[in-house]
């Protein structure tokens, strides 16, 4: 039994961990009351990608998880303008939310602003921008608050599905 329970808790440190989504941040992507599995190797190996689906620490309280996606990584400048994301002076081609989705600014991305972002950060936003606390609010993430990758659905069971940064 004490074997199991290593094994476990290694697994749940190091490799995957679980989550319930909670809230509407990432309708339609997420809905609230959904449950994934977060892997937690990948960003060992290598660095987070833009669109990729993530778990991260609360910025403002750590003992709290957000489920955001990666808008802008290292070297990106980020802005918006009109309630149009521009990434790297291009609008953002995002295929994961529904047409005619705004994007509004917040009080750390104010309108037309340009934002480089800098070594070893990520700008994150929620799917559901209208009703999503993320780098809008309170600016980009470090690598080391990234729990991980949001890697599975799977529950509940008809929206079971494998999440790709889509």
């Amino acid at each position: 039994m004490v074997v199991f329970g290593a094994i476990f808790a290694s697994i749940y440190l190091f490799v995957a961990q679980f989550h319930k989504v909670q809230g509407n941040s990432m309708v339609p992507t997420l809905q609230s009351g959904d449950y994934l599995i977060t892997e937690k190797l990948s960003f060992r190996f290598r660095d987070p990608k833009s669109g990729e689906t993530i778990v991260l620490k609360n910025p403002r309280d750590e003992s709290q998880d957000f489920i955001k996606r990666i808008i802008a990584v290292p070297g990106d400048t980020i802005k918006i303008l009109k309630n149009t994301v521009y990434l790297n002076d291009q609008p953002l081609p995002e295929s994961y939310l529904p047409p005619g989705t705004l994007t509004r600014s917040g009080a750390f991305l104010t309108e037309g602003l340009f934002i480089k972002v800098a070594s070893n950060q990520y700008f994150v936003f929620g799917d559901n921008r209208e009703h999503s606390s993320d780098s809008r609010e309170w600016g980009p993430v470090t690598k080391e608050e990234i729990v991980g990758r949001a890697f599975f659905r799977y529950f509940p069971l008809q929206a079971m599905d494998l999440l790709t940064d889509k």
